[in-house]
């Protein structure tokens, strides 16, 4: 018994190291495949951003606190206007969380694209982007588009395309100014995980938006302020 016990101490002493070892190779891994796919998808400087008929604001909460303007919303707005007046988009479907009467996501922005200067009818509502992944397959599903330009931070478009590309999306990103605070060292350790729970929900768990619904047409722009195609 005593050779037994001792032969089970052993095989736990290196099996559980090795397990924590191949599930952070395992995490780390994950991480750079997303990187990697999306790599020649994305576009920091807006001559160089080909153009496509909408570009996707993928939403996040506009505060970070009381009367403190979250960073990440903020450079989000200003890339979206940016590409607009550029015409390198024709609509901005604004896709984000509104499961609460108190927070709603795709109204606040918007609010503020207006201000900035977007026309009212070049914006399109998506209530149902409770996630990247419902967001992304909702801009064909429900919204028509096969081919989409995603406007977010580097971190989230990467795997926005990675969404994409397995969901038969041609998708490129326009990387809105990243932030460095605090709150970004937070970010990082949370998009590892969200890397694997992506992985998960496509290869092991088909997972699909929570809604769907009727399919809302964008209608084609027959003469846009800046003809760049």
């Amino acid at each position: 018994m005593n050779f037994i016990s001792r032969h089970k101490k052993k095989i736990l002493i290196w099996f559980v190291p090795a397990l924590i070892i191949l599930l952070l190779s395992s995490v780390i891994s994950f991480y750079y495949v997303v990187s990697a796919s999306a790599n020649q998808r994305i576009y920091n400087e807006i001559k160089k951003i080909p153009y496509n008929k909408a570009g996707l604001l993928l939403g996040t909460s506009k505060y970070t606190g009381p009367g403190l303007i979250n960073q990440y919303y903020q450079f989000r707005i200003d890339a979206a206007v940016a590409l607009f007046k550029a015409g390198k988009i024709d609509y901005i479907i604004v896709s984000g969380d509104n499961r609460y009467e108190s927070y709603n996501e795709p109204r606040e922005m918007r609010k503020n694209l207006i201000e900035a200067g977007v026309p009212e009818d070049r914006i399109i509502l998506d209530f149902a982007g409770f996630r990247t992944l419902d967001s992304v397959i909702r801009s064909k599903e429900v919204f028509g588009q096969q081919s989409i330009t995603i406007i977010s931070q580097t971190f989230q478009i990467e795997r926005a395309i990675y969404i994409a590309v397995r969901s038969d999306i041609n998708a490129i990103g326009f990387a809105a100014r990243d932030v460095s605070n605090v709150w970004a060292y937070a970010n990082f350790i949370r998009e590892y995980l969200a890397r694997v729970k992506l992985m998960m929900d496509i290869y092991l768990f088909n997972t699909q938006p929570k809604f769907l619904g009727e399919k809302i047409e964008i209608p084609v722009v027959t003469s846009p302020s800046v003809d760049v195609r």
